[in-house]
């Protein structure tokens, strides 16, 4: 299990900086797809190792794309709030150890919800973080609504490529 993290975050990050660090359209839409890490690490992952990993991830972006700091900031707060949103998402299924977050194990209505929740979240602090001002609200939060339906896309068409429904 640890080994297939260790995989995903380097896959992440060299997809996020390679690529999706590059699209820039009319400067609204960035899609932090590394946040697809903080989405999917484990239910029973210590609180400490979440904010390291998370703060790693977004580091890790900020270094190869010169951004001081505002992606590691964004994914801490991510990171910070994902275990009060778990324990308020409700599930049919028990988060039993084993389980990761995805709609494999708890079905595409929880997860959606999830990703969508804590995408914006992230996207809203990266965003304020940036702007450092209220100024122009209504210009950061078309961006923010762009770049989190762009993610939250990502995400979900990455979900359901590796979703391998049971056969019954």
């Amino acid at each position: 299990m640890a080994a297939k993290n260790i995989i995903r975050f380097f896959v992440l990050l060299l997809l996020q900086v390679l690529v999706f660090s590059n699209i820039n359209v009319n400067g609204y839409i960035y899609p932090a797809f590394y946040v697809y890490f903080i989405l999917l690490l484990p239910f029973e992952i210590a609180g400490w190792l979440l904010l390291i990993l998370s703060f790693l991830m977004g580091l890790g972006v900020d270094v190869f794309t010169n951004s001081l700091g505002i992606n590691a900031a964004a994914s801490v707060f991510t990171a910070f709030l994902r275990p009060g949103l778990i324990r308020m998402l409700k599930s049919k299924k028990e988060y039993e150890p084993g389980i990761s977050p995805g709609i494999k194990d708890l079905g595409f209505r929880w997860f959606f919800f999830y990703a969508l929740i804590l995408i914006s979240l992230h996207h809203s602090a990266l965003f304020f973080i940036e702007a450092f001002s209220f100024k122009d609200i209504l210009q950061t939060g078309n961006r923010i609504i762009a770049s989190s339906t762009a993610t939250l896309i990502l995400v979900l068409l990455l979900q359901f490529l590796f979703y391998k429904q049971d056969k019954r």
